[in-house]
């Protein structure tokens, strides 16, 4: 069948299986790292600079064999490393999720507030470093065989609304790259982005619990999101959605039909 590989791929089984979470020290990574290690994972817990967070989360994980690794997206070096040291105990990774991510609440009005230093801070992070943890482990993520790169993006890079320009911009190019990525890394790799609108947790600095209730209520669904809903929606991806790359998944409450 020329390398075709046949149908019927069935639930993804996560037992025994390598997951990696960049930014999962708090929020939705962390909450991924608990489904993923419930579901029969090995779970290695990436962080920035969140490293006691980091080990109270691995510490919390139902199973055995999880650890935490530094690991800033930003830092080339330090990702690369990474990447080394996860390789070099497991010898591949199965689910990468990059749940790493930053911004600054700013006024879309307010283009003055918005500049260079914060415009490149936001990409640096968001960008360049989406793309540098997915160059450092795509080699681990082939040698699954059936790897799956998972990016959490938002809503914000459809609607262009969000907490800042600069952030709404970052995630349609994170978007952009999962289709570039999905292409190159194919076929032993699944690339998709999912992507929720404003989650109850403390990302966006300065922006209190009200104005994510005020958000859901414009929902047609009327939920307050959790980080382990978007969790229970990666976990799904990566399980279920077998014949998806490329392809980005809106877990928003339908808020884009606003």
């Amino acid at each position: 069948m020329d390398g075709l590989r046949l149908g019927g791929q069935g639930v993804y089984d996560l037992a025994h299986k390598v997951a990696v979470i960049a930014g999962g020290s708090g929020g939705i990574g962390a909450a991924a790292a608990r489904r993923f290690a419930a579901a029969g994972a090995t779970v290695v817990v990436g962080y920035h600079q969140g490293g006691e967070r980091a080990e109270a989360v691995t510490a919390g994980l139902s199973g055995e064999g999880h650890w935490s690794v530094q690991l800033p997206v930003d830092d080339t070096a330090a990702v690369d490393k990474a990447a080394r040291l996860v390789g070099e105990r497991h010898g591949k990774v199965d689910v990468f999720v990059n749940a790493a991510g930053t911004t600054r609440r700013i006024a879309h009005s307010d283009l003055d507030e918005l500049d260079d230093v914060t415009f490149d801070e936001i990409y640096r992070v968001n960008v360049r470093g989406t793309f540098a943890a997915a160059r450092a482990f795509a080699p681990l993520l082939r040698a699954s065989g059936d790897g799956v790169l998972v990016n959490i993006s938002s809503l914000s890079a459809l609607t262009g609304k969000g907490s800042s320009v600069a952030y709404c911009a970052s995630k349609a190019a994170v978007d952009t790259m999962g289709q570039s990525l999905a292409r190159v890394l194919a076929p032993e790799v699944r690339v998709i982005a999912i992507s929720p609108a404003a989650v109850d947790t403390a990302f966006v600095p300065g922006r209190d619990r009200n104005a994510v209730e005020a958000q859901a209520r414009r929902t047609p669904l009327q939920i307050l999101v959790d980080p382990d809903d978007v969790a229970v929606s990666v976990v799904g991806a990566v399980t279920h959605l077998r014949l998806a790359t490329g392809t980005v998944v809106l877990v928003d409450g339908g808020l884009h039909l606003q």
